[in-house]
């Protein structure tokens, strides 16, 4: 994207967060529901479709322009990026990566539209942070596989019109996982109830069930064997705009916090005015620019191809356990007031837990770093 249009789109989402977004965000976490207002203008702008190819009718950003857009959008509660997240995110990357020109021809324009919404069908019970381990099965039976077993924790699972599933095909292993795409309403596919949460209402996950799902041979995305594969490249990218929505959060936070340290009197003056609260602000002020900083690098060595895994690990790693200390400390600041419900940095700091554990918790990230590094 030309620079100057790229600035435009900043610029518009950006109003359209502070402006549209913010001032609903109390209705988002009462009604646990996204309103429709607001789904609809994501659709005009094309917010469903920005990590998407160009020529299937999304925006085409590079990594580093999708960062900075989620930086803005990262602004206003985690539910609103939800909505969209991983039809841009770990859905739609399987099909924009390994899909056939056919499967990418039917639902990638309608995946970038907000026609449709997809979801990634990978974690079960008994496989989270190992997914190689999945038990969820694929039996081929002539022109057809039937899909067999249940997955957990499932994001956008009650709204979803397209799953990405991945399923064990062949012996143990990463090896043995392939994938496949199946519609919503197909026979034999049930979705439990949404989730009741700690936090992030209005986004939805829930535990979807697979009871002799057939699904034919050319529903699978790439061949055989290949889905292990395919899950770490979508999760890897997934994992830089996960730590790009730490950053956006991180700052929202941090702006509520100053706000009110400038405006709350305690013994005769703003509480902003007494050092220990100024050391407050200064860590977190001190973290985001370091998180901002490495997801914006990540984002420019993923798009010249030099990294891949170990930049978006540590900015995920480190951007996740960020904004829990940013949101920990703002708590502190507002005293008993963060401790309120109805006040902004409360419902944050129970929205932030999340993603120290979402798309490979933090001990995962040490795991793969690590490795990375001694191999």
């Amino acid at each position: 994207m030309e620079p100057q249009d790229f600035a435009d789109v900043l610029a518009s989402v950006r109003a359209f967060v502070r402006e549209q977004v913010l001032p609903r965000e109390e209705e988002i976490e009462e009604t646990d529901a996204i309103p429709e207002g607001i789904r609809r203008t994501s659709q005009e702008m094309g917010l469903f479709g920005y990590a998407l190819p160009q020529e299937y009718g999304g925006l085409g950003l590079s990594m580093e322009e999708e960062v900075r857009l989620v930086f803005e959008i990262g602004y206003a509660s985690p539910a609103f990026r939800s909505m969209f997240g991983t039809s841009n995110g770990i859905a739609g990357q399987v099909l924009a990566k390994a899909g056939s020109e056919a499967q990418k021809d039917a639902w990638l324009p309608r995946l970038a539209s907000g026609e449709v919404v997809g979801a990634f069908a990978l974690t079960e019970a008994e496989a989270g942070s190992d997914p190689s381990t999945l038990s969820t099965t694929a039996g081929r039976d002539g022109d057809e596989y039937v899909i067999n077993g249940s997955k957990r924790f499932i994001t956008n699972a009650p709204e979803a019109d397209l799953f990405m599933v991945f399923a064990r095909t062949g012996g143990p292993g990463g090896k043995g996982i392939s994938t496949f795409l199946v519609e919503k309403g197909a026979e034999g596919l049930q979705v439990g109830p949404s989730d009741e949460k700690m936090g992030q209402r209005g986004a939805h996950t829930a535990e979807v069930f697979f009871d002799d799902v057939r699904v034919p041979v050319d529903a699978m995305v790439g061949d055989e064997g290949t889905g292990f594969r395919t899950a770490m490249a979508s999760l890897a990218h997934g994992r830089l705009s996960i730590s790009a929505l730490c950053v956006g959060l991180a700052q929202r936070i941090l702006d509520e916090t100053v706000a009110y340290a400038r405006q709350r009197s305690q013994g005769g003056k703003t509480i902003g005015e007494y050092q220990l609260v100024q050391a407050l602000i200064a860590d977190s002020q001190t973290e985001l620019f370091a998180g901002r900083s490495m997801v914006l690098e990540a984002a420019r060595a993923y798009d010249a191809g030099e990294d891949t895994k170990l930049g978006p690990s540590c900015a995920k790693y480190y951007c996740s356990e960020m904004v829990g200390r940013v949101a920990d400390r703002a708590v502190q600041v507002h005293g008993g007031m963060g401790y309120m419900r109805g006040v902004a940095v409360e419902r944050f700091y129970r929205d932030v837990r999340l993603f120290r554990i979402y798309e490979g918790t933090s001990q995962i990230q040490q795991l793969v770093i690590g490795r990375h590094l001694l191999r």
